[in-house]
């Protein structure tokens, strides 16, 4: 009996040059999918060379993808301009959000949609996003076939599993991760007035926010730069997790806390209801009264806690590594004919 021969497809990942002390998951979370690859693909990454600022620089990696172009190039992360220099039926292009097109300067708003959406998209052959409603977003900027737009989610880093912990009624640890703007943490604070807890920050307290937390008297600690395993016990000590943003493309810590064990508090618009499923608390986010009720909520009722809880040992399994390697790997099959 003969042995079947499976060709294999070579993938060369573009990657972005890492900033120090900036811990992004994207790349982290792309190396998760290439570790659970079959032998099909045989992939190779390329950290490009400048990081993605300036004409020139952008100029310099554009040509620099160009030349290592190997098989299949798929782009990751903030550099989709790459995409105009690259093999249209070789490049598949992944975005993560168009959160940038929020840009308070109108000529730099122009200019990242036709570089990082308009230009980009019309030039790969496919293109994924990481939810369906960054999904919708992308279309609302750019008029292509939506078929050739999927959805792939990314997944949850192995690190994460699940560690029981009694749940604290009456002072609990409300984990907060990021504070940027989007991460609406302002809200947050100004929800917690008088609720007995400990909030713990992951991110930059700038002088505003430590106003905010001064004004309404609220105990909080924070943290930056921390590891994946610091991250990890973060989760670990926490009660609460905290994810009322303004805007996501996706929300990995909801999934994160789903893992882990933890309730989550999260909003109720673009990609939080759609990565929490059943398995979150939903809160109007621009709502500080909303937000507190949901806090209040997973505290008093033990009940409905318990069921977050349980929801999400269910929910973060869509998540796993080597069901998003297969859809990657029928993506590339299909550029490969």
């Amino acid at each position: 009996m003969g042995v079947a021969i499976v060709a294999r497809m070579k993938v060369v990942f573009f990657h972005r040059k890492p900033r120090p002390n900036y811990n992004f998951s994207v790349e982290n979370l792309f190396g998760q999918i290439r570790a659970a690859f079959k032998p099909e693909v045989e992939w190779e990454v390329k950290e490009l060379s400048f990081y993605s600022e300036g004409f020139f620089k952008r100029l310099f990696i554009g040509f620099e993808a160009a030349f290592n172009q190997k098989g299949i190039n798929h782009i990751t992360g903030d550099v989709n301009f790459i995409g105009i220099f690259l093999r249209k039926r070789k490049t598949i292009l992944t975005m993560l959000d168009v959160g940038f097109m929020n840009h308070p300067n109108p000529l730099a708003r122009w200019i990242l949609k036709w570089f990082w959406i308009i230009l980009p998209v019309k030039r790969a052959r496919m293109v994924t996003t990481i939810s369906q409603a960054t999904k919708s977003e992308v279309l609302k900027y750019v008029n292509v076939n939506p078929d050739k737009i999927k959805v792939v989610y990314v997944p949850i880093l192995s690190s994460f599993k699940p560690h029981p912990k009694e749940f604290n009624k009456t002072r609990p640890v409300i984990l907060q991760i990021g504070t940027k703007v989007n991460k609406n943490v302002m809200r947050l604070v100004e929800a917690l007035n008088g609720i007995p807890c400990q909030l713990e920050i992951v991110g930059e307290v700038s002088a505003g926010l430590k106003m905010q937390l001064d004004k309404y008297k609220v105990d909080y600690r924070s943290s930056k730069n921390l590891s994946n395993e610091e991250v990890m016990n973060q989760y670990k000590k926490a009660d609460i997790i905290s994810f009322v943003s303004t805007y996501e493309g996706f929300g990995m810590p909801i999934v994160e806390a789903n893992a882990v064990g933890r309730v989550v508090v999260t909003s109720n618009l673009l990609s939080m209801p759609e990565v929490a499923g059943d398995a979150a608390h939903l809160v109007n986010p621009f709502d500080v009264r909303s937000i507190r009720e949901g806090i209040l909520k997973v505290i008093g009722d033990d009940i409905y806690r318990e069921k977050l809880i349980e929801n999400g040992f269910v929910n973060w399994r869509r998540f796993d590594a080597s069901q998003i390697a297969a859809a990657y790997t029928d993506l590339y099959r299909n550029m490969a004919e």
